[in-house]
């Protein structure tokens, strides 16, 4: 017998069954061993993990729901199927509830208990296999928040691993909607400075006027309406980091004063005549290309090599469409758990649709649209028709509207009927592929009515498999 086969128990109190089934058994190459009765039946149990278990129904003072029972109990991976020449409906059914595979009454058809071995087996190994890479999805999708076991991803995870602890200044560069701002956090978040504070700066989102008062802070008296001392972001951050999001929005003046709290760690707030000195670690980040800005002088140089020390460059969803799924799962998982809402999974239709999507908004637009699909949702999963995404297609049909054709007829002409006959056949064909044959989901790939469907399947002859 060899060792990687499944260890199979038979369990009844028959001499002439149990020799037939571990016969039959030990023939397709399992691992077999047998118990007379339900006592001997738990004792091996508790002993021993076993793949599977064939046991007999009606057996003396502990019968087979009980032996059912207690291999639940101690192995709920176990696959127990129940055999009788006794056994009523009502006794198949509490079997059934209990946790049995399946139930087959005696006689039985050796090559029928064969197969439904087999297809117990079978679905135990997948159910395992589920198991295992969900558990690894949980170690290897999440970093802090980020979420994504692309190639792309862990590359970024390893640069942050590694980055984390040191005070470099970084940064971070991307698409809008990438993510950056949770890159940075969880740098912070992985580094000596993670019990002082983090400190986000929207550059683009502060007016020009109150900038410097924003970042420096000020004095009491400093301007019209400063009617008190204000302390600034980077002295609030002292310690710890300061996030500058969209730092290519920064004026020239301001980056001017963010290039001494590089240098000198120190800056002046507005109406002060004496120096504030602080310890932050400045992570930058932008969705332009930062050397070009240099280039075209809208950005300091020196300042650029300052802050860029270590540089992570985030790609954009599109092109590590491998983390959609589980980028997926975790919005839905979020927002059902916010709005109360019993929703489990995206149906295999649902993320077929999303990963035909480039999402030129990145995890920011994908999020936003598992949200709204959660809010909408009428059933716990979520279905294509729940995705925003009707919209998309709309705009993808306008834009195609105005594409020119390259059309060629050629000069001795051909049949418009056939080759119109042949492009609808291969649209027809591959979207029943893509809806595993169900006419329903393949006319509305096709934004067709079922009846429209059965009527062009049966005008080409098509048969679906």
């Amino acid at each position: 017998m060899t060792s990687n086969m499944p260890n199979l128990l038979v369990v009844d109190d028959d001499l002439s069954m149990r020799e037939m089934l571990e016969v039959m058994l030990t023939s397709e190459g399992y691992n077999v061993e047998y118990a007379e009765d339900g006592t001997k039946a738990i004792h091996m149990l508790e002993e021993k993990n076993y793949d599977l278990v064939l046991c007999d129904i009606r057996m003396g003072s502990i019968d087979g729901l009980a032996v059912l029972r207690e291999a639940k109990s101690h192995q709920p991976q176990t696959v127990v199927i129940m055999i009788s020449a006794f056994a009523t409906t009502e006794t198949a059914v509490e079997a059934m509830k209990d946790g049995a595979y399946d139930y087959i009454p005696k006689p039985f058809n050796v090559d029928e208990i064969k197969q439904t071995i087999k297809n117990a087996l079978d679905r135990r190994t997948l159910e395992h296999e589920k198991e295992v890479l969900d558990a690894e999805l949980k170690e290897t999708y999440h970093f802090g928040r980020i979420v994504g076991n692309s190639p792309a991803m862990m590359n970024v995870y390893n640069i942050i691993k590694q980055v984390a602890d040191t005070k470099t200044n970084l940064l971070i560069t991307g698409e809008s909607g990438t993510g950056k701002e949770l890159i940075a956090q969880a740098i912070h978040e992985n580094s000596a400075r993670k019990e002082k504070p983090f400190i986000v700066i929207h550059c683009g989102g502060i007016p020009e006027t109150l900038m410097e008062s924003e970042l420096f802070g000020h004095r009491k008296g400093a301007f019209t309406g400063a009617t008190r001392d204000k302390k600034g972001l980077f002295e609030a951050g002292d310690g710890g980091t300061v996030f500058l999001d969209e730092v290519a929005d920064l004026s020239h003046a301001i980056q001017v004063k963010i290039l001494r709290v590089v240098q000198e760690k120190a800056f002046k707030p507005v109406g002060e005549t004496r120096d504030i000195q602080v310890d932050v670690r400045i992570i930058s980040a932008t969705n332009k290309n930062l050397e070009d800005e240099v280039i075209a002088g809208n950005f300091r140089e020196d300042l650029f090599y300052r802050l860029n020390v270590i540089h992570i460059d985030l790609p954009p969803l599109r092109e590590r469409k491998e983390d959609l799924p589980a980028l997926a799962q975790h919005f839905l998982e979020k927002y059902a758990r916010e709005m109360g809402k019993s929703i489990h999974k995206l149906s295999s239709y649902a993320l077929d649709m999303l990963a035909r999507y480039d999402f030129p908004g990145n995890t920011r637009e994908l999020e936003n649209m598992i949200e709204r699909s959660v809010a909408m949702a009428k059933t716990n999963i979520i279905l294509p028709e729940s995705l925003a995404l009707s919209t998309y297609k709309r705009e993808e049909k306008e834009a195609k509207k105005h594409e020119p054709l390259d059309l060629d007829i050629g000069s001795s002409g051909f049949d418009l009927n056939s080759v119109l006959a042949d492009v609808e056949r291969g649209y027809l064909v591959k979207a029943l592929e893509m809806a595993g044959g169900g006419k329903q989901k393949a006319a509305e790939f096709l934004g067709i009515s079922l009846r429209s469907i059965r009527y062009r399947l049966e005008k080409l002859g098509i048969e679906p498999q």
